[in-house]
């Protein structure tokens, strides 16, 4: 089965589209995969690689992706949505090594109608798993009306 391009699944544009390609997807998963390499953003020479914390923002464009593939599939429009948290993030190196492909696993293990969602997410390389995560995240109906919101709450007297 063939899926959209990354960068129609996904609310980032230009460099920040981290992610390479959507590999499956269906209902509750979606797994993405991501080349490291030189070039890669967040790619540090003297490590040869990308340090794993980048993992996490793996994991949600991911999760973003998903979000996008559900509403392409229903018609709707890619959505923004919040990063809000990764739970127990347990990374088993320190650094994804340069020419490595990554596969980034999320699965959707609780969605809200209020927009909350948490993933249960795994970065493997070979079917090792390097890295893993709940993740929870946001994503409001209207995220311009909820940041003008949010932006407004936010004022303080002094």
């Amino acid at each position: 089965m063939s899926f959209p391009d990354i960068r129609e699944l996904v609310p980032h544009s230009g460099a920040m589209v981290l992610l390479d390609r959507v590999l499956s997807a269906d209902a509750e998963n979606l797994c993405a995969e991501v080349s490291i390499h030189a070039g890669s953003v967040f790619y540090d020479a003297p490590s040869a690689g990308v340090g794993s914390w980048v993992g996490v923002e793996y994991m949600a464009q991911a999760i973003a992706a998903y979000a996008g593939y559900q509403a392409r599939l229903t018609g709707g429009p890619v959505k923004i949505g919040f990063l809000l948290g990764a739970r127990r993030y347990d990374a088993q190196v320190p650094v994804f090594p340069c020419d490595s492909v990554l596969q980034v696993h999320v699965h959707q293990v609780l969605q809200g109608e209020n927009g909350l969602g948490a993933f249960e997410c795994r970065i493997e390389m070979a079917g090792v798993v390097l890295a893993q995560s709940t993740i929870t995240v946001f994503q409001p109906e209207d995220a311009k009306q909820f940041l003008q919101e949010s932006m407004n709450g936010a004022q303080y007297e002094s």
